[in-house]
């Protein structure tokens, strides 16, 4: 039997080339947001700090404290709105919100 020779890479690796794409970074974090664990959207949030340069470049392009800022992103974080816009304008990002269905609008009887 013949051993092939194959070179993989980390998926990590990959993964952070490609969310150095904003448009790659925003649909990321849509689909995160999808998951019932709100803790799956933080950590894919530090995924795209990492891609863009690291907790360290991230805290001082959002002007916030980079220890508050490797909680925030942590499993067991729970950001503010106000921490979680900052981080999201600093990596080029906003927040938006979308109806689950769209509104029925009937005719209103004259």
């Amino acid at each position: 039997m013949t051993q092939k020779n194959s070179v993989t890479t980390p998926y990590r690796d990959d993964l952070l080339k490609s969310l150095e794409n904003p448009e790659r970074a925003a649909d990321y974090l849509n689909a995160c947001l999808e998951d019932e664990d709100p803790r799956v959207f933080l950590m894919a949030l530090r995924d795209v700090a990492d891609a863009r340069g690291g907790i360290r470049v991230l805290s001082r392009e959002a002007k916030l404290n980079r220890e508050s800022l490797y909680r925030m992103l942590s499993r067991a974080g729970n950001p503010s709105l106000d921490s979680l816009a900052s981080v999201l304008n600093a990596l080029g990002l906003h927040l938006a919100v979308e109806s689950i269905k769209p509104r029925k609008r009937g005719r209103r009887a004259a």
